[in-house]
């Protein structure tokens, strides 16, 4: 954990999160204290709700009545506590019916499809184009004024949007691998749909139901309002706005009660939900890191030209010291992700980064092209490319930068391309942003690119959507993307790993020959070392957020100086007979903020002694190591 008591950034992090804290605090009292009175408002209510006493009618907050009286002398404070009754009920029954009639109609039809989903939806669609107050108008209208009657017609409406959302869910789920391999073992649909994919649903519908229930509290009020729910005398918040809006001209004080409990209410409702949307599900919420974060560390490598990396060469492309990347924590504090991170890539050089999942591979190529989440940033150390620091561009700058002079080719292209628009139009779409050509220039460019990287036919494959073709093409067609304005850097973030090995090497064979024709810098992402033999000039391994070696292939293949590296040598598939069975590392790269606090692998290490303890710094002249026994060890790759 990095602390900077003194930083300001972080107090004013610290006073946002307090602040959101205090705002929940005061939003679920508001809701307690509404339960409260539900529940006990037969022995808090100072009077009898329906007890009238014309004499004192239409009377201002006093001592025996302290908000006052209506226009037939009844207690307001009573009439409000027994209206939070009212409000509990219909939000409940409503919420209810809602939920319980949406969400298994919509499951179904998800998941069935067909004439089910058709007749259904057409039927949801009719129901959403009328404005929901006609709805519920037209309901009570054929069922009665009354309140559980009202509760029926809003639980009809509002169990559309329960619905759809689970209709949703289940045909984004149901395509899933997960969900074809329970089929695979025998699983029925309702065991299905109930054990595998409602549990998707939870958050989401836990979210809309907070929704709902505000959105009931104010229809509720509406319909009783003008006269289609609660029913006079029963008290209600409601039917206490429609007293007042008679006798506004007497005495206007009468409708500040009610709507300020309506007020109070919803908003408490609606700020719960949002801290229950932003504490479950897929969408976890992080501290937002400031606008000026950038500018609040100084630049610090921790490696110069004086240091382990070579001076700048004039081929030189990206020249990366010292980086650092943090997390904001929710405490306002930064948890060190990567650190004293450095390499540098020439003209027409591959250099591979290495290293188990978890070691900072791909975050290390987000960090260079800016593509940083909301709570992560590079607090320290520059990013050089082409001599120009990346970290000192602004948003719209480095905008400029990406693409142009820097592109990355993603680990899945079923994922990294839009299924929505022809792969051929995606191309193009990069070439009119960036290089400003026409509609038909543009789609001229991308046809020659897809012919470039080897797919036959490529006028054909241009107007090809994405799932119409094979993963290998649908890489090959990613790379004439990031290729499209011939950027001076490409990283390409574990291209092959989707791809059978066939593939793979027919995507390495067209990487080599693009860069040998563009003469582009290449940082490979890669966790096989094989590929990584294969297509790197030089390869820079990563363990826990740092380069523990870095060396030429055939240096690193020969003779591994850190016992990590030669960890994941003895470990690669091909490189063991299975007698004895294959080396494994034991153990697993430890979560930031559990780093050890001198070497990062010495809790893995066979080799670790008193002095692993102490931080040790990158060091030597061409291949670099951070093991303070690399001379004195002999370690042997596989063979």
């Amino acid at each position: 954990m990095i602390s900077r008591p003194a930083n300001v950034a972080s107090r004013r992090a610290r006073r946002r999160l307090s602040g959101s804290q205090i705002v929940v605090g005061i939003a679920g009292a508001v809701l307690t204290t509404l339960v409260f009175f539900a529940i006990s408002a037969d022995w808090v209510a100072p009077y009898d709700p329906l007890k009238q006493n014309l004499i004192e009618a239409l009377q201002g907050p006093s001592a025996a009545h302290w908000l006052g009286t209506d226009d037939l002398g009844r207690d307001v404070l009573s009439r409000l506590l027994y209206g939070c009754r009212i409000a509990i009920v219909a939000a409940a029954e409503a919420t209810t019916l809602a939920v319980v009639l949406g969400v298994p109609i919509g499951l179904f039809i998800g998941y069935r499809g067909g004439w089910w989903d058709w007749i259904v939806m057409r039927i949801v669609e009719a129901i959403v184009s009328i404005p929901g107050i006609m709805v519920a108008i037209v309901i009570i209208a054929i069922l009665g004024a009354g309140l559980h009657r009202a509760m029926i017609a809003l639980g009809i409406l509002f169990s559309t949007s329960f619905l759809r959302l689970a209709r949703g869910v289940v045909l984004a789920e149901r395509e899933e691998i997960y969900v074809r391999s329970a089929r695979v073992v025998g699983a029925s649909d309702s065991r299905i749909l109930l054990r595998h994919i409602f549990p998707n649903i939870a958050p989401p519908l836990i979210v809309q139901i907070t929704l709902t229930v505000g959105a009931v509290l104010l229809a509720e009020a509406g319909l009783s309002f003008i006269g289609l729910g609660v029913q006079p005398p029963q008290a209600s918040w409601g039917t206490m706005l429609n007293s007042a809006a008679a006798f506004m001209d007497l005495n206007w004080f009468l409708a500040v009660p009610p709507g300020v409990a309506i007020i109070v209410t919803v908003l408490s409702v609606n700020l719960i939900g949002d801290v229950i949307r932003d504490s479950i599900g897929r969408g976890i919420a992080v501290v937002a890191r400031p606008a000026a974060a950038a500018a609040r560390h100084a630049s610090l490598p921790v490696a110069t030209s004086d240091g382990p990396l070579p001076p700048p060469r004039p081929d030189e492309v990206l020249r990366v010291e010292g980086l650092e990347v943090t997390v904001s924590t929710p405490d306002g504090d930064e948890l060190a992700l990567i650190t004293e991170l450095s390499l540098s890539i020439s003209k027409g050089e591959t250099l591979g980064l290495v290293g188990e999942s978890g070691s900072g591979k791909t975050l290390t190529g987000l960090a260079i092209l800016g593509l940083l989440g909301a709570a992560l940033g590079t607090t320290r150390g520059s990013i050089l490319l082409n001599g120009r620091d990346l970290r000192s561009l602004s948003q719209r700058r480095l905008e400029e930068v990406r693409g142009n002079e820097v592109a990355m080719v993603f680990q899945d292209p079923t994922t990294s391309l839009n299924p929505a628009f022809t792969v051929g139009s995606q191309i193009a779409e990069v070439l009119r942003a960036k290089q400003h050509l026409t509609r038909k220039q543009a789609w001229s460019r991308a046809v020659e690119l897809i012919d470039r990287v080897g797919i036959p036919r490529p006028e054909e494959r241009a107007r090809a959507y994405p799932h119409e073709l094979s993963g290998g093409m649908a890489q090959r067609i990613a790379i004439a993307r990031a290729l499209s304005c011939n950027p001076s850097l490409l990283i390409a973030d574990e291209p092959t790993t989707a791809l059978d090995v066939t593939v793979q090497q027919e995507i390495l064979d067209l990487f080599r020959d693009l860069q040998n024709e563009f003469g582009m810098a290449v940082l490979f992402v890669t966790h096989d070392l094989a590929v990584a033999a294969d297509i790197c000039d030089r390869i820079s391994v990563m363990y826990a957020g740092q380069v523990v070696e870095m060396a030429e292939v055939n240096q690193l293949f020969a003779r591994p100086l850190h016992p990590y590296t030669r960890g994941l040598l003895t470990a690669m598939p091909h490189a063991s007979d299975h007698n004895p069975p294959l080396p494994t590392i034991r153990g697993s790269v430890p979560r930031p903020g559990s780093w050890p606090a001198g070497c990062r692998f010495s809790n893995r290490c066979d080799f670790r002694i008193d002095a692993c303890d102490r931080r040790i710094p990158l060091t030597g002249s061409g291949r670099l190591v951070r093991c303070i026994r690399a001379e004195e060890l002999v370690l042997e790759a596989a063979q």
